[in-house]
C-alpha cells in the first residue's frame, strides 16, 4: 500500500469520526472506522493487509458517507422556508 492511499484511508477515518451521532450511519460509521483504526495499527506494526480488504473497506466508507451526507438539509431550501414564515 502506497503513502497515498494510507492517506486516504486515514482519512475516511477522521470523516466517519466526524458523523453526526443523530444520523441514522453513524452506528454503522462507528463499526467500520474501528475495524479500519485496528487495521492502521497492523499496518503501523508492519503486518501486509490484502488490497481486496483495503479496497472493500474503503468503499464501504464511500457508501455510508454518501448516505449520510443525503441526510443533511440543503441550506438554500431551509432559508427558503424560514423567509417565508
Amino acid at each position: 500500500m502506497d503513502t497515498s492511499q494510507i492517506d486516504l484511508f486515514r482519512l475516511l477515518i477522521a470523516r466517519l469520526e466526524r458523523l453526526s451521532a443523530d444520523s441514522r450511519w453513524a452506528r454503522r460509521a462507528s463499526g467500520l472506522r474501528g475495524n479500519m483504526i485496528k487495521i492502521v495499527e497492523e499496518m503501523d506494526a508492519g503486518i501486509i493487509i490484502s488490497s481486496d480488504r483495503l479496497s472493500l473497506l474503503t468503499n464501504r466508507c464511500f457508501e455510508i458517507l454518501r448516505e449520510a451526507a443525503k441526510e443533511i438539509p440543503d441550506i438554500d431550501e431551509t432559508k427558503k422556508k424560514f423567509n417565508r414564515s
